[in-house]
């Protein structure tokens, strides 16, 4: 059974431009409700030095990663074991830099693609030209404190649905982009990755659970997604759906797991909305509270390459998206190819 935890997957140390050791990064991990972060200090990787002692400590996972920091744009690679240099990666030549990482067995995602840039925020915004986003693990597009109001995330979402309608299969996380374990007042979001067992360690689960695509997130409760084929096949998140008769119809299950992070975020009492999206638009809506926290009902995957479901509500006095699952995808066996 897939247990969904909740990890911070951009973070920074005093052996960069942070605050914070890794210790007191992972003690403030811990109040939060985490259960691991994502070391990814600009350009270094030598505060990840005691990492194994500190999870012993704190009972807090820590990913080995890093950010390259360069004047076309920030890039999140983790689960990588030695320095990948970045310093003759020029606009038109990522792609060197990411065949590095993943001969390594690691993971690269592209940071807050629309954050403000030079000279505000050198190479915050992403420039670099790729040419195969196959090649790419994942996206950041919520970024910061309360990211779902913010509209240079707004762009970063589109962004990541845009690739989705290419036919790309590509995660969607946020990151905090943690520097100080200051007290805040907005919401802090947490990227849910969906672990199935850790018998090799939870580090290499919960890269796997991102390679995957077995990502959920949410600033407060989780949103679920499950479809049953009409053969009985049942795909969760970052699952493939394979149609096999035909059928164009499917059991859709959706709702809200209000006990993750229970305590962290604060939510008046009201009917959220679960809506069921595809790249054929809006397939159905469903209302879900904390009496009755799921709902199911049949839905046509005519034309549908991908789903996924957003869940909103009243959050912090705005109306928003509280959180979004990544997609479920769907293939038609019974013509050979993806719905078109």
């Amino acid at each position: 059974m897939t247990e969904w935890l909740p990890f911070e997957l951009h973070c920074h140390t005093f052996h960069s431009d942070g605050k914070m050791s890794l210790e007191e990064l992972a003690l403030a991990a811990k109040a939060l409700g985490l259960r691991g972060v994502a070391l990814t200090d600009h350009n270094t990787m030598t505060g990840l030095a005691g990492r194994e002692e500190v999870t012993r400590k704190t009972g807090i996972e820590i990913i080995p990663g890093l950010e390259w920091t360069t004047f076309f744009g920030h890039m999140l690679t983790m689960g990588i074991r030695d320095y990948v240099d970045w310093r003759n990666l020029s606009p038109f030549h990522i792609h060197r830099g990411i065949e590095a990482v993943h001969r390594q067995g690691g993971l690269v995602g592209v940071a807050h693609p629309f954050r403000v840039g030079s000279p505000m925020c050198t190479g915050c915004f992403w420039e670099f030209e790729v040419t195969d986003w196959n090649e790419v693990d994942y996206v950041e597009v919520w970024s910061g404190l309360f990211p779902s109001i913010r509209k240079n995330n707004a762009r970063a979402f589109g962004m990541w649905t845009d690739l989705l309608n290419k036919g790309h299969r590509i995660a969607a996380t946020s990151g905090r982009d943690w520097h100080v374990s200051d007290p805040v007042s907005e919401p802090v979001c947490a990227t849910f990755l969906g672990i199935d067992g850790c018998a090799g360690g939870l580090v290499p689960a919960a890269l796997d659970a991102l390679r995957r695509g077995a990502v959920i997130v949410s600033m407060g409760p989780l949103p679920t997604l499950a479809v049953t084929s009409p053969e009985g096949q049942v795909a969760g998140v970052g699952d493939e759906l394979r149609l096999q008769t035909g059928s164009r119809s499917a059991r859709v299950a959706a709702g809200a797991d209000f006990s993750a992070r229970e305590g962290q975020w604060e939510l008046p009492e009201q009917k959220l909305t679960l809506r069921i999206v595809s790249n054929a638009g809006t397939l159905g809506e469903f209302a879900v509270t904390r009496s009755e926290p799921s709902a199911s009902g049949d839905i046509s995957l005519d034309g549908v390459r991908w789903l996924r479901a957003e869940l909103y509500g009243t959050f912090c006095g705005a109306h928003t998206m509280i959180g979004f699952t990544n997609a479920i995808y769907v293939r038609d066996l019974h013509g050979g190819s993806e719905l078109t």
